[in-house]
């Protein structure tokens, strides 16, 4: 079996092809998405900077990996960049966002990485392409599948602040969210009491 967690030295580097060039300033759906956190997530509902990042699929502890999947430029490194936003995940939640990651697969099977994983964020599933077509993200297909290609948005009030794309090398991804994070600050919005 493939070690999933770690990247092989030769894979093929995914090209920008301006397929996301029309995401900033846009705002997101509203959709219910089933989370691995239990009940489902509108990501228009929550007030926090939203850290989004969107992957093609992580393995599978009983699903074999598609044929040619590392020859695929930007589908292999899931599990790597999910276990970097796990292991950055306190460092971001500090600069006043949350972390979710978004595929296609189903919610049993994200339920199962999420564990195995030991993330501390939810993962949330986009299986009927709802979000990905409302937002116009780009996708691939692999095995017959249909993919949403990697990309990590940020998201202020509902509206894409910020995208990364293409992503590569995955598991420097959430460093990158980090660094910019640190470089446009925002503070978490305070309530007042009404005593």
């Amino acid at each position: 079996m493939t070690d999933m967690s770690s990247l092989p030295p030769d894979l093929p580097r995914p090209v920008d092809d301006g397929a996301c060039d029309h995401l900033a300033g846009m705002r997101l759906p509203s959709l219910a998405l089933p989370a691995t956190s239990g009940a489902p997530i509108d990501l228009t509902s929550l007030p926090a900077r939203l850290v989004v990042y969107c992957f093609p699929r992580a393995g599978e502890a009983k699903a074999a990996t598609p044929a040619g999947w590392d020859q695929i430029p930007g589908a292999r490194g899931c599990t790597p960049q999910s276990l970097a936003f796990r292991d950055h995940y306190d460092k971001i939640r500090a600069l006043h966002a949350e972390v979710f990651g978004l595929s296609v697969q189903s919610p049993d099977a994200q339920a199962e990485i999420a564990q195995r994983l030991r993330l501390p964020f939810a993962l949330l599933s986009d299986q009927g392409l709802e979000f990905a077509r409302a937002l116009g993200l780009p996708t691939f297909e692999a095995a017959g599948m249909t993919l949403i290609r990697r990309l990590t948005l940020i998201v202020t009030e509902g509206a894409v602040e910020k995208v990364f794309y293409p992503v590569f090398p995955p598991d420097l991804n959430a460093e990158e969210v980090i660094v910019w994070l640190l470089a446009h600050p925002r503070r978490p919005t305070v309530v007042a009491d009404d005593a």
